[in-house]
């Protein structure tokens, strides 16, 4: 399974769009919270599934702020992660993903985009694609049931 991975959009649905548009085909999408409007827009232009969690922005969002969730036998850990402070290290996180039993872990918030693994678990952050920031990008994450690997790629 191909899902894009986006986060931090705080608005920009074009680029977002741009994001879907250069990902082609993808089976799903998931947003990361901070842009919960975003997600409506996503929603109604595409002909795929589209799984988010609320941000720390989103604050008339009634999507979840965690949810893990099942893929190809896979499961994935899905935050935005300002509750787990991600801005002073993953340690939080990781301790929650193993608690999880996670294979992977998504979030945003630092609207820094890695790709590291920490204890046998794939953390993936795809960046921001707000219009006020410099770099803006989005990840790709293939999924199988052996496997599950992650790309970032650029969006402007």
């Amino acid at each position: 399974m191909k899902i894009l991975v986006m986060s931090d959009t705080h608005g920009n649905v074009p680029l977002a769009l741009a994001a879907c548009e250069m990902s082609r085909p993808f089976d799903a999408v998931i947003h990361l919270g901070d842009g919960s409007e975003d997600v409506k827009s996503l929603v109604h232009a595409l002909d795929a599934a589209v799984i988010h969690v609320a941000g720390n922005c989103d604050i008339d969002s009634d999507a979840p702020r965690e949810l893990v969730w099942e893929c190809e036998g896979k499961r994935l850990l899905l935050v935005h992660g300002d509750a787990y402070r991600v801005k002073s290290g993953l340690e939080r996180l990781e301790a929650r993903a193993i608690e999880t039993g996670a294979d992977a872990v998504l979030f945003g918030h630092t609207h820094c985009a890695t790709v590291t693994t920490r204890a046998d678990i794939l953390f993936i952050n795809p960046g921001t694609l707000a219009q006020f920031c410099p770099h803006t990008s989005c990840a790709i994450l293939e999924i199988t049931r052996t496997s599950i690997s992650a790309e970032l790629s650029d969006v402007w």
